[in-house]
């Protein structure tokens, strides 16, 4: 996000956001690959899960909101 504040234009803003989204859900796949192969870190793999998903939402929400975009 520091990135996102260091761009030139609302366009560049924009992808910056787009990029942390996609970031975001690569790491859900990473978690979910780390929960399903090492099932004693389970609990730990949910927590982190719930976080990732909630900044993804979030993330979401403002990159749509920066486009001038309703969410449904």
């Amino acid at each position: 996000m520091i990135e996102a504040k260091a761009s030139s234009s609302k366009r560049e803003f924009i992808k910056f956001y787009e990029i942390a989204l996609k970031s975001a859900n690569e790491t859900k796949y990473w978690i979910c690959l780390l929960r399903d192969s090492y099932p004693e870190f389970k609990s730990e793999c949910i927590e982190l899960l719930q976080e990732v998903e909630e900044i993804s939402k979030m993330l979401g929400a403002s990159i749509l909101t920066l486009k001038g975009k309703k969410r449904l």
